[in-house]
């Protein structure tokens, strides 16, 4: 009989912190989106510092406005920030096919942004450089 309080204690518990967790993580990718849009390096670097996140971990899970971070950091003109976030990530993130099967810097060639800092930075990273 004992075991049954203590499940619904535990349920009840495990409810009760997935809600602002989820919270949370909802509004640290705003956060992310709202500072990569408008290209304030320094705030995104404490922000992912004060939650302990490592860009490279979070990169394929958020989005902004259906795109890549890089995406955005390009479309806004981002440039501090993308570099930033490209010389973070993995060789493999930089030339992995994105959700529409294009890699990003054939993205960036194919919407005009193929002469940006971000670009260079990109192929500079993944090209071993």
């Amino acid at each position: 009989m004992r075991l049954l309080p203590t499940s619904i204690a535990a349920i009840i518990a495990a409810s009760a912190f997935s809600m602002p967790v989820q919270a949370n993580s909802d509004q640290l990718a705003a956060n992310i989106c709202n500072y990569v849009q408008t290209n304030d390096k320094n705030r995104l670097r404490k922000k992912l510092k004060e939650n302990r996140v490592k860009l490279r971990n979070i990169y394929s899970g958020v989005t902004c406005d259906g795109s890549s971070l890089l995406r955005t950091a390009m479309n806004s003109g981002s440039d501090k920030v993308g570099t930033f976030i490209a010389k973070r990530l993995s060789v493999s993130d930089l030339t992995a096919a994105e959700a529409d099967g294009k890699t990003i810097t054939d993205w960036a060639e194919a919407n005009g942004h193929g002469a940006s800092a971000i670009t260079a930075a990109i192929k500079e990273r993944a090209s071993g450089g």
